[in-house]
């Protein structure tokens, strides 16, 4: 019943990042546009994480926050033990906070 996406600034990123005018085709916004749309036809709904969640430094198991997690850090490891591919952690960590955010 809802699907969870980071509300990014895509602006901010292209000058940030150095990507430039690659992400700056509004391709993303069009994608979110076009899902909320087919998601409330549904009934469905489209919940914002908000783009200061720490859905890449928070451990998807205990819920630690991994202050020195560098871009080029492809796998996060945590001290409790869980290893896993970071944009997986990531996915966990918004499916999450979309469920909480729209339980509140």
């Amino acid at each position: 019943d809802v699907i969870g996406v980071e509300d990014i600034d895509m602006k901010a990123m292209s000058r940030c990042l150095h990507f430039g005018k690659s992400v700056m085709d509004d391709g993303y916004g069009m994608f979110r546009s076009m899902l909320e749309y087919k998601l409330n036809e549904k009934g469905k709904e489209l919940v914002k994480v908000d783009r200061f969640f720490p859905s890449i430094k928070r451990c998807s198991c205990c819920g630690r926050v991994k202050e020195n997690l560098r871009l080029s850090d492809r796998i996060y490891v945590c001290t409790c033990g869980n290893i896993m591919d970071r944009d997986v952690n990531a996915a966990i960590n918004i499916k999450m906070e979309a469920m909480r955010l729209k339980a509140s």
